[in-house]
């Protein structure tokens, strides 16, 4: 046996051993007599080694696992208020929408209201100059629209138009009975629908409020000519009557 300070190589301990180690470097077993293997007994030694780093390893495993805190279990009674915040915000989302889209929708009503009540209030106040217009237009057709009279009635005329009024109604326009007045009709030849032939006073509309129809002289289409002209054939004319009187 050999005395020996120094920390064993194999070990890998180093400096952090403390007191002598005993080695039995005899190479003839004292209780067996048996020769003793130097390589087996490293094997065996480097074996107990890792034996007790595995250990030492699960070890430091185990403390860290130990030093991991516990997360507590969640109570129902807050998964069952967080179910019930979720729902809530649903709710108050549908809520939301719901009063958007009524206020959405009051907003056109009230913007179609105003404008309605815009277009009579428009209507009453430029149906009252309508007559004043029929004069500038008359005077207009007889030359008469001239010097400051021109100027005002030009001027009246542009600001009226600028509030929506439209004057219609001219002649060859096809007859609309929603639109025109007819005065009268009168049977023209060559046309295969009633139409405008004459404008007695012109209709005005703002947007598709009429304010007063166009008054006018209508033409009727006039049958087949080959059908007038056989049934003025049929007749009998006034000389054929008169020869048989005398006879």
């Amino acid at each position: 046996m050999a005395l020996s300070d120094k920390s064993d190589p194999d070990t890998g301990d180093g400096d952090q051993n403390q007191g002598p180690v005993i080695r039995d470097n005899r190479r003839i077993d004292p209780e067996t007599g048996e020769v003793r293997d130097p390589e087996a007994k490293k094997a065996e030694e480097t074996e107990v080694s890792e034996e007790d780093e595995a250990t030492e390893v699960e070890a430091e495993v185990e403390a860290e696992v130990e030093d991991i805190p516990e997360v507590p279990d969640t109570p129902e009674s807050v998964v069952s208020e967080a179910i019930n915040a979720d729902e809530r915000v649903v709710e108050l989302t549908n809520d939301i929408k719901r009063v958007q889209a009524e206020y959405s929708n009051y907003r056109k009503r009230v913007e179609r209201d105003r404008v309605a009540v815009r277009e009579v209030a428009t209507a009453q106040v430029v149906g009252e100059l309508l007559p004043v217009l029929d004069d500038i237009g008359r005077a207009r057709d007889h030359d008469e629209l001239n010097g400051g009279f021109k100027a005002v009635g030009e001027a009246l005329e542009a600001t009226v138009t600028k509030l929506g009024l439209e004057k219609y109604g001219e002649q060859g326009d096809e007859f609309d009975p929603n639109v025109h007045e007819a005065l009268t009709l009168v049977p023209v030849p060559n046309i295969s629908a009633q139409t405008v032939i004459e404008v007695f006073q012109p209709g005005y509309r703002i947007g598709e409020r009429i304010l007063r129809p166009a008054r006018v002289v209508v033409g009727e289409p006039m049958g087949d000519e080959s059908e007038t002209a056989e049934a003025a054939a049929d007749e009998p004319t006034d000389s054929t009557e008169d020869g048989e009187d005398k006879k």
